[in-house]
């Protein structure tokens, strides 16, 4: 076996190691500086249909209140925040002087024109039968028959009047929903007008998206998408765009509302999640993700001409895959740089760098 022994370096014989191992070095380690050719891509058009994404949450279109439309002081109130309720439910009751006044008063007015619509048509029975006999003129007959047609209506009115002072005592529901808010006890006085309970009818939630720059002008009504819910045990529900309110946000955005395709589909409000919709298809040119380089603030890529390469000042749009489509800036049948395209944008900084003395 071969030995071999160390000894002590000097600087007569270092130099012929050095040079080889630099000799070495340049056989297998190539300078940093130094490439292949580049290669190159013809751009080409190609038919893509841009998705617009943007964060949504369920809200409701609109919710109805319940007040109170005469004074009075709550009682029966039994409906908590979440409980879903009927239409013509009863939900409370207002009592209390005022409104027990008014029903008093109602029913002595339907008393007291009950009792004038029964003389009044005893009078015209009489006044029918006295012209029978001759001791009456179809005049008085004619007017007694008034008489009972401004009592009878005097009757009607009174008795709506009675009716909407007891519907006045009792707070119903006026449409299947769900209880929001409840913002009054059993016990309160309340005045008119005063919100008792606040509902959020059935079936009336949208879908309230915000989008920002560029996509705002791509958006219309009717357009097609997808609510992807951030529960992720729930299935993407179709929707639509039904409404554009056409009016910036604080943070410069737009809303828009949307709605699902079909009836089967079902969402909770406060419920958010991904809204993604369907541009109209358009034909742009792709170019390769790694052949765009981004340089203070902008787009480019690097052009192959005849007379050397070029950068271009491009605008990304839809990305698919390895694909990047580009809004404007380059045409069909262009040459773009893929290999070392961010070097080669760049290579004036080298040339103009001086390494520090060694």
């Amino acid at each position: 076996m071969t030995k071999i022994s160390f000894q002590k370096f000097n600087m007569g014989w270092i130099r012929p190691t050095s040079l080889v191992c630099l000799a070495l070095g340049m056989v297998w380690f190539p300078a940093m500086g130094q490439s292949r050719d580049p290669g190159y891509v013809t751009v080409q058009p190609s038919a893509v249909t841009p998705q617009l994404e943007a964060y949504g949450q369920v809200e409701p279109i609109a919710v109805l209140p319940v007040s109170a439309a005469q004074a009075g002081v709550v009682a029966g109130l039994k409906v908590l925040p979440g409980m879903h309720v009927q239409a013509g439910q009863d939900l409370a009751h207002l009592n209390g002087p005022e409104i027990t006044a008014l029903l008093l008063q109602s029913q002595a007015d339907v008393r007291s024109a009950q009792a004038q619509l029964s003389a009044s048509q005893k009078s015209l029975a009489i006044q029918r039968q006295q012209l029978a006999a001759h001791l009456s003129t179809r005049q008085a007959v004619h007017q007694a028959e008034s008489v009972v047609a401004q009592a009878q209506t005097s009757f009607e009115n009174a008795q709506s009047r009675l009716k909407a002072v007891r519907q006045m005592m009792t707070l119903s529901a006026p449409a299947s929903a769900t209880v929001l808010t409840v913002n009054a006890t059993d016990g309160e006085l309340v005045s008119v007008g005063q919100p008792i309970l606040t509902l959020q009818t059935a079936n009336r939630l949208w879908l309230k998206a915000t989008y920002y720059g560029a996509d705002l002008a791509a958006i219309r009504v009717g357009m097609a998408g997808m609510f992807t819910s951030s529960n992720e045990s729930s299935k993407p529900i179709p929707v639509r765009v039904s409404a554009v309110f056409g009016s910036l946000t604080a943070g410069g955005g737009e809303s828009i509302a949307l709605v699902p395709t079909t009836r089967q589909s079902r969402w909770v409000n406060g419920e958010f999640g991904t809204v993604t919709l369907q541009s109209p298809q358009r034909r742009l040119v792709a170019v390769p993700t790694r052949a765009l380089i981004l340089d203070r603030g902008k787009w480019w890529v690097m052009v192959h001409t005849s007379s050397g390469n070029h950068p271009q000042a491009v605008v990304p749009g839809p990305a698919r895959g390895w694909q990047t489509f580009l809004e404007r800036g380059l045409n069909p049948g262009a040459e773009v740089v893929v290999e070392n395209a961010y070097l080669l944008f760049h290579q004036g900084i080298s040339q103009s760098y001086q390494p520090p003395d060694q």
